[in-house]
């Protein structure tokens, strides 16, 4: 039998397969309004036949920022990021990547191939074999092999899946006004300084709670030993 760890090296599958690139993008930029930038790029993504798989916002000192992961259809990749770059005068950050993944897609799917051309053989040979021990050697290793095809599926699958749709990230943020910020500001100060007097004494008034046999035993202690030196004095 053939070795399970082989492939067909002489598959034509680099012929009958077309090039696989995967593309992806992570745009950053900022604008005067979040609704508005949000409702252009949401128009984008129904135009161009995509999905959102993650809507995230986030405020803190200074700004306030929306984060998009977006999946879109390959061959819509240049029109919605032409739709999303429109109004943006700069971008903070602007990345886009294509991997070229051509070699190993026609890899997995020459091993994949030998895998099942294998198991058409130890299915011939499970037809013809008579002894209990040789049924279940090879019921074994079909076994084996079955794993071996259904995880290079998943892989394909998967990589299908990466070429088939591309990614953007989608960061844009707004600029909070200065005044407002400082406003913010003065009153988390003042807030948490007013906690923090309030958790300071009752911390003191517990722990006097705690000490107060012991500074009551020292008092007598004193008491004692003071007398006792007049009475020595005398």
């Amino acid at each position: 039998m053939e070795s399970s760890g082989d492939y067909d090296k002489d598959s034509p599958a680099s012929s009958e397969i077309q090039q696989k690139i995967i593309r992806q993008a992570y745009l950053k930029f900022e604008t005067s309004d979040l609704e508005s930038t949000a409702d252009q790029i949401q128009k984008a993504i129904k135009e161009n036949k995509g999905s959102v798989q993650n809507d995230s916002e986030e405020k803190g000192y200074g700004t306030s920022s929306r984060n998009l992961i977006v999946r879109i259809p390959s061959q819509n990749f240049d029109a919605f990021l032409q739709s999303i770059s429109k109004g943006v005068s700069y971008f903070d950050t602007k990345q886009i990547s294509s991997d070229d993944v051509t070699a190993e897609y026609i890899d997995l799917d020459s091993r994949l191939k030998t895998k099942r051309k294998l198991e058409s053989r130890y299915l011939e040979v499970l037809q013809k074999a008579t002894k209990i021990s040789e049924i279940l050697e090879i019921e074994k290793q079909l076994s084996i092999i079955r794993e071996e095809i259904e995880s290079k599926q998943g892989q394909l699958k998967y990589m299908e899946s990466r070429v088939s749709e591309s990614t953007f990230t989608i960061e844009f943020y707004k600029t909070i006004a200065e005044k407002e910020g400082v406003k913010v500001s003065y009153g988390s100060k003042i807030w948490t300084a007013i906690q923090s007097g309030f958790f300071g004494l009752s911390s003191l008034f517990i722990w006097l709670i705690s000490v107060w046999p012991f500074v009551i035993i020292f008092s007598v202690l004193v008491y004692f030993i003071r007398k006792r030196l007049k009475r020595k004095k005398q």
